[in-house]
């Protein structure tokens, strides 16, 4: 399946690396003319896309200044794809993680979205678009070690859905993609290896025994960005208010 987003205009946020930047790409190498927001503006991104913007997601201003200069670019927005995310920190445990951790976590990762939502939500009302929420497996996963993003993304995923409910009727499909571990830096990391006792290398081959994915390899962004350019496509307009999981088999049934 091809996918043409040729005339079409989207906004990414943590478009720097990782998942963000392989969807700057992929949606670009699409035909959508595309804005990728980052703390960074790297020189990845830049060949990514003719269109950056440094900001601050965790601000309460920096959704309005991405999205305020997408309509100012563009004269209007067709896709968003909330990405910016974070705050996995390993606790020993509940009691371990104190109210800055909930905060920056809730922040990170459900206002970001929350407030970037808002600001693009008339333009995506009027074009007819679709909004994409980036969340994770741990959103159904449970971990005390990461029970504050767990209990983010979960947060997300709801805001998707109460979305839908809302804004599907006016033509806007919302959808939330919740991956398992991808080959980003919270796994390729040298210092998170270091403490494992591996190399790099060593540690990412590790991953797929250690999280128990059944593919035998570890998630790449490409795979999550193609489900972005399915979504945003609208080549089936009835998928809305879902939470699509990548996992690599993560989350199978236990065999009995």
């Amino acid at each position: 399946m091809r996918f043409d987003l040729t005339g079409r205009t989207a906004v990414v946020t943590g478009a720097g690396s990782g998942i963000g930047l392989a969807c700057v790409r992929a949606l670009a190498e699409a035909g959508a003319r595309v804005l990728g927001g980052s703390r960074t503006v790297g020189s990845d991104l830049r060949a990514a896309t003719p269109y950056t913007r440094t900001v601050d997601l965790a601000t309460e201003d920096g959704a309005r200044t991405l999205v305020s200069h997408a309509l100012d670019e563009f004269g209007g927005i067709d896709i968003l794809v909330n990405n910016v995310g974070g705050g996995v920190k390993l606790a020993d445990g509940f009691l371990d993680i104190d109210d800055d951790t909930w905060r920056e976590a809730f922040g990170l990762n459900v206002l970001t979205a929350i407030r970037a939502t808002r600001e693009a939500l008339p333009s995506l009302v009027e074009r007819r678009g679709a909004v994409i929420n980036i969340g994770s497996i741990n959103a159904t996963l449970a971990d005390p070690r990461l029970g504050h993003y767990s209990a983010a993304k979960a947060a997300l995923a709801s805001v998707g859905k109460s979305l839908a409910a809302e804004f599907t009727p006016k033509g806007v499909r919302v959808n939330t993609i919740s991956p398992g571990p991808v080959r980003t830096r919270v796994w390729t990391n040298p210092q998170t290896a270091r403490s494992a006792g591996l190399t790099p290398e060593e540690f990412i081959e590790a991953v797929p025994k250690m999280t128990g994915l059944a593919t035998g390899r570890i998630i790449e962004p490409e795979e999550v960005a193609t489900l972005v350019l399915l979504l945003a496509s609208g080549k089936v307009p009835s998928i809305t208010g879902s939470d699509y999981t990548i996992d690599g088999g993560m989350t199978r049934p236990a065999l009995r």
